[in-house]
């Protein structure tokens, strides 16, 4: 998903997250400056669905405004983790099971 906020807000006019960010605590949503930050120019993680219906009342719009689906970034049917995380850039880590007794099998 692609957050939009700082696009949804602009094309009505807010062009300070500062402007959003009182617009909200109006509305009874207080967001401290760092996570305004964050759901300003950031990618936020997470947002709370109180939240999220805060801000969409607050511009006007629906969330399909501030979360556009990116369905090509998401892994095909079939990859397994390791190609997953070896597309991602992560290192590629094995896991080698153990034997009852506590030694580990030789790597194969």
């Amino acid at each position: 998903m692609r957050w939009n906020l700082r696009l949804a807000a602009a094309n009505r006019g807010i062009w300070k997250a500062s402007e959003l960010q009182r617009m909200l605590a109006e509305r009874g949503l207080v967001i401290s400056a760092g996570k305004m930050s964050g759901l300003w120019s950031g990618r936020p993680a997470s947002i709370k669905l109180d939240d999220l219906n805060v801000i969409c009342a607050v511009l006007g719009c629906q969330v399909g405004e501030l979360l556009i689906p990116e369905p090509d970034k998401v892994p095909q049917a079939g990859q397994g983790e390791q190609s997953m995380a070896a597309a991602a850039g992560a290192p590629v880590l094995a896991v080698v099971p153990r034997r009852r007794g506590g030694r580990s099998l030789p790597p194969a």
